[in-house]
C-alpha cells in the first residue's frame, strides 16, 4: 500500500490523550468528510515514511481501545515497537476477512483483550487465519458478521467461521448478522441479550432461526425476516425483551395477529416497539397497550397504499384505541403511512390527548411522490396549534423515499 493510499484510508482520533478512549479508525471516517480527507492527504504528503506515520499513534505510551482495519491493509502493525502495549486494552476490532496473513496473524498475537469483533466477510478470497484471532481472544461479548454486498458469501468459509465462535458461546451477549447464515450457531448463544438480523437480498435465512430459543433476549432488531419466525422466537423468550424493531416484513392478517399476541403475552417490560399494524388487528394492538405498561415509544407502520379493503386503515379507531388504552409511560409516536389521516381524525386524536404527557410525534410519508400532497399545510398548521398548547412537545415530518434516496 502506498503512502498516498494510506492517507485515503486512515484517520486517527486520539483526542490529544495518551490513553485513547476513542479509536484508531481505518477506512471509515474519511469517507464522511472531504475536509478531513484533504487534511489527511496533506499530512501524508508531508511525511516520507509510512512507518513514521504509524509510529505517531502506535507506541508504548498510547492505549488504543478501538481499531478498524480496512480491506487490503497489509502492514504488520504488530511488529511496530510498543504495539503490544498499545493494543493491550483493545476492546473493539473491525477488519475484513480478506486481509492477508501478516495482518491477521499479527492481530491474533496482540489483540486477545478484544470484547467486540466486527468482521466484513468477502464473497471469496477469505482468510481462515481470522479464526485464530477468534480463538485467542479471551472473552468475546459482541459479534458482527457483515456481508460485503448482497451477493452470496463463501459458504464453506462462513461455516468454519461461525463454528469457531462456539468457544465463546456462553459469553456472547450481542450478535449482528447481515449475511447468509451457514449454521445454527445463534442457538448456541444461550445468554444472548441483543440480536440484530438483516436479510435484505438473502434467501433461506429461516434455517438458522427455526425453533430458536433465547430466554434472556432484551433487544430484537430484524429486517426482512419472516414474521412467523420472529413470532416463534419471541414466544421462546422469558419476558426480558425491552425493544423490538421489525422492518420490511410483509405479512398477512393472521401472522400480524400472531406476532402482536406473542409480544403482549411475552414482553411485559417492553419499552420500544416498531411494527406493522393491520386494520383488522387494531383490537390486538389495544391488548398490547394494556399488557405492555412500560411502553414509552411506539412506531406504527401502516400498509395502506394498495387501496384494497383489507389494507385501508380506520384512523379514527386506531387513534381512539391509542388514547384510551396507552400506558402512562407512552409519549413518543411515529406513524409511517402512504395514505395520511384526515384532518378531522388527527384533530380528534390530539384533542383526546389533553391532560397526558406532552407527545413527541413524527410522521413518515411512505411515498415515491415528490410532494406530500396527502400531508399538507393544513396538517402542519394543526400540529403547530397543538404544539403551542403543549399537547405536542416536538414534531417532525419526513418523506421516507427522499431520505432513502439521499442516503444512497
Amino acid at each position: 500500500m502506498t503512502v498516498k493510499a494510506l492517507g485515503q484510508c486512515l484517520f486517527f482520533s486520539l483526542c490529544g490523550m495518551p490513553r485513547c478512549e476513542q479509536l484508531l479508525t481505518i477506512a471509515k471516517q474519511l469517507s464522511r468528510s472531504a475536509h478531513n480527507c484533504q487534511q489527511c492527504e496533506q499530512f501524508v504528503a508531508q511525511s516520507h515514511d509510512f512507518v513514521e506515520i504509524l509510529n505517531l499513534f502506535i507506541n508504548e505510551n498510547t492505549r488504543l481501545t478501538h481499531l478498524y482495519v480496512p480491506y487490503q491493509f497489509d502492514h504488520q502493525i504488530h511488529l511496530i515497537s510498543g504495539a503490544k502495549l498499545c493494543f493491550s486494552e483493545l476492546e473493539f476490532l473491525s477488519c475484513c476477512t480478506c486481509n492477508g496473513d501478516g495482518v491477521l496473524i499479527g492481530l491474533a498475537e496482540i489483540c486477545n483483550s478484544v470484547k467486540e469483533l466486527e468482521l466484513v466477510i468477502g464473497n471469496d478470497n477469505n482468510n481462515h487465519e481470522i479464526t485464530k484471532l477468534i480463538k485467542t481472544t479471551k472473552r468475546l461479548f459482541g459479534i458482527r458478521f457483515l456481508a460485503n454486498g448482497n451477493s452470496m458469501n463463501d459458504e464453506s468459509f462462513c461455516k468454519i467461521l461461525e463454528e469457531s465462535l462456539i468457544i465463546h458461546a456462553n459469553s456472547i451477549r450481542y450478535f449482528k448478522m447481515t449475511k447468509q447464515p451457514a449454521t445454527k450457531i445463534i442457538s448456541s448463544f444461550v445468554n444472548l441479550n441483543r440480536l440484530e438480523l438483516n436479510a435484505i437480498g438473502l434467501k433461506n435465512v429461516t434455517t438458522c432461526l427455526d425453533n430458536l430459543s433465547l430466554p434472556f433476549l432484551q433487544i430484537l432488531k430484524a429486517r426482512c425476516i419472516p414474521i412467523n419466525v420472529l413470532a416463534s422466537l419471541i414466544k421462546n423468550t422469558s419476558g426480558y425483551l425491552i425493544e423490538i424493531k421489525i422492518d420490511y416484513a410483509s405479512h398477512d392478517e393472521i401472522n400480524n395477529r400472531n406476532i402482536i399476541q406473542a409480544i403482549y403475552k411475552k414482553c411485559p417490560k417492553l419499552k420500544y416497539l416498531k411494527l406493522l399494524i393491520r386494520n383488522s388487528n387494531i383490537l390486538e394492538l389495544e391488548n398490547l397497550l394494556i399488557n405492555c405498561q412500560c411502553l414509552s415509544r411506539l412506531y406504527i407502520i401502516i400498509n395502506n397504499g394498495n387501496y384494497f379493503e383489507s389494507d385501508l386503515l380506520n384512523w379514527d379507531y386506531l387513534f381512539e384505541i391509542i388514547t384510551k388504552s396507552s400506558p402512562i409511560s407512552l409519549f413518543d409516536f411515529k406513524f409511517c403511512f402512504y395514505k395520511a389521516p384526515k384532518l378531522e381524525s388527527l384533530k380528534l386524536f390530539l384533542d383526546n390527548w389533553k391532560n397526558r404527557h406532552s407527545m413527541s410525534l413524527k410522521t413518515i410519508h411512505d411515498s415515491f411522490l415528490d410532494s406530500d400532497m396527502d400531508w399538507n399545510n393544513e396538517h402542519q398548521n394543526l400540529i403547530e396549534k397543538y404544539k403551542a398548547q403543549g399537547i405536542i412537545r416536538n414534531y417532525t415530518h419526513v418523506n421516507f423515499w427522499k431520505i432513502f434516496i439521499n442516503s444512497n
